[in-house]
């Protein structure tokens, strides 16, 4: 999305990539334009079109369910070295997460679910650090606020489900009759923390931290470029250095992103299961 052209007509655009330091142009910093991507195909006035960031979601789908049917189509008793990677990964959510919130008897069933989510998530960070791709499908909001939903859904039908309407109720809402005249206030405070607070945050937790990354990606790798003259290429140093600082600083976070999406779920859920008081 291109921005609107400064009044001095001799500038060059903030967004040109031959702009550099010293060359009478500004610092073409990273903002929400960074974030908006035109159609691969589509009309986005009519609400039907297919973007960069959609692509990405659809081809880390495809590349989970590759990966997982490559190392698990001819299982062996010795395992290969791709069914190897796939069952330490699949293992680590299972008894990492999953059974260590859920305990195994409870959590055995949702396995599935959570090695998807994680695999899912950690899949669409990724996209950040590799080469073309580098956008982190998760830093637009909309894709971990239906990936909350699902769990949030996933986590109100476990709840009515296991204690019936009254229970659920009385679940979500935090009920215990030993509270003695606070337990109406304790009741309205849990029933909007639950119900309202915890899928938003659960949301935005992931979305700040993926955007906040890729923004000071952009920011470190743009201001490498753009002090590419004069005295400023010694700065360029210092600012490329950060850039593979951070790019090895968000592979860390990327994980661990997803390591605590699905963590909070399996504890929503560990919640749910729980009986109330």
């Amino acid at each position: 999305m291109k921005e609107s052209a400064v009044s001095d007509p001799t500038q060059v655009l903030a967004f040109e990539t031959d702009c550099h330091i010293f060359d009478g142009c500004g610092f073409p910093g990273p903002g929400l334009h960074s974030f908006l991507f035109e159609p691969l195909w589509g009309d986005p006035e009519g609400n039907a079109y297919f973007n960069k960031p959609m692509l990405l979601a659809l081809l880390g789908s495809l590349v989970i369910v590759g990966f997982f049917w490559a190392a698990f189509r001819k299982p062996k008793v010795v395992p290969g070295k791709l069914q190897m990677v796939a069952e330490a990964g699949y293992d680590f959510v299972r008894r990492g997460i999953v059974y260590e919130t859920l305990g195994k008897k409870e959590g055995e069933k949702y396995v599935p679910f959570m090695v998807a989510l994680f695999f899912f998530v950690w899949m669409l960070n990724l996209w950040s650090i590799i080469p073309v791709a580098q956008f982190p499908v998760t830093s637009i909001i909309a894709y971990p606020a239906i990936l909350a939903a699902i769990v949030y859904l996933t986590w109100m039908s476990v709840t009515f489900k296991r204690h019936g309407l009254v229970g659920g109720f009385k679940n979500i809402t935090g009920y215990d009759k030993s509270l003695g005249a606070i337990l109406p206030m304790v009741m309205v405070i849990e029933f909007f923390s639950n119900v309202i607070v915890r899928p938003f945050t659960h949301a935005v937790r992931l979305f700040a931290n993926m955007f906040a990354g890729h923004t000071l990606l952009l920011l470190f790798t743009i201001a490498s470029w753009y002090l590419l003259n004069g005295i400023g290429i010694a700065y360029a140093g210092v600012s490329f250095v950060m850039v593979i600082v951070m790019t090895a600083f968000e592979l860390f976070i990327q994980a661990v992103q997803a390591y605590v999406f699905v963590l909070l779920a399996c504890s929503f859920i560990q919640g749910a299961l729980a009986e109330h008081h």
